[in-house]
């Protein structure tokens, strides 16, 4: 029986100031690293050992899972950093206040940009400032591959390449996988894994460093989920 941990990163500073992120690297703030630290507690305490580890390539998140493994007494563990994790891209909301969002364009509006399944944020165009392309991280895909803004629904397709090629086939040989990522990914994997409805996936919340530990059978089928 296999197990799957997911742990949404600790508070980053841009979740402290109420900024809209997305693939804008941000470290974690001083109890974001609590929370980072606090979640390989409660691994350890829980006596899970793992084969792999994955997390996207920004800061928060590789940050948490090098908190979680250490305080876990893993940190040997091997670990992929991948691109397909990376949080949901917010197009040209990154960096803005939300509440100052909500002021200009609307409460309902920066709502639906921020929690429906398939609408899509207003997008960044490559040359414009804070562009992915800009980035050197990203420098060898695709330019296709790289979005302008994305919504959950892309997201959930930008990340199951990685479930279907790489996970999955670990989690069905027995391997304990930690996925440290974002809010979003993770929101992505879970509706995924837990086959929840476009109009369900809206009330799904993944709490920032809290791991979530899901059991499979040989089939894939969910047996159980825990938050610690």
């Amino acid at each position: 029986m296999a197990k799957l941990v997911l742990i949404r990163h600790g508070q980053s500073e841009w979740n402290l100031s109420n900024q809209f992120t997305g693939w804008v690297d941000v470290d974690l703030s001083e109890e974001g690293v609590k929370q980072a630290k606090g979640a390989g507690e409660s691994i350890k305490k829980a006596g899970i050992e793992f084969d792999y580890a994955y997390t996207s390539v920004l800061t928060r998140a590789i940050k948490t899972l090098h908190y979680a493994l250490e305080e876990s007494d893993q940190l040997w563990v091997p670990e992929t950093k991948t691109w397909r994790l990376n949080e949901r891209h917010y197009g040209a909301l990154q960096g803005q206040n939300k509440k100052e969002a909500a002021d200009k364009f609307g409460a309902d509006q920066v709502h639906t940009w921020r929690r429906s399944y398939d609408v899509l944020p207003p997008l960044l165009d490559a040359n414009d400032e804070g562009s992915a392309e800009q980035d050197r991280r990203y420098a060898n895909l695709d330019p296709r591959l790289i979005p302008g803004g994305e919504n959950l629904k892309v997201t959930l397709e930008r990340v199951m390449p990685l479930w279907e090629d790489e996970i999955a086939p670990k989690l069905l040989d027995g391997k304990n996988i930690i996925i440290a990522a974002h809010g979003n990914s993770l929101r992505a994997l879970s509706k995924y894994i837990e086959q929840i409805s476009d109009e369900d996936i809206i009330n799904l919340e993944m709490a920032t460093g809290q791991p979530v530990v899901y059991d499979f059978d040989d089939k894939l089928n969910v047996l159980g989920k825990e938050k610690y």
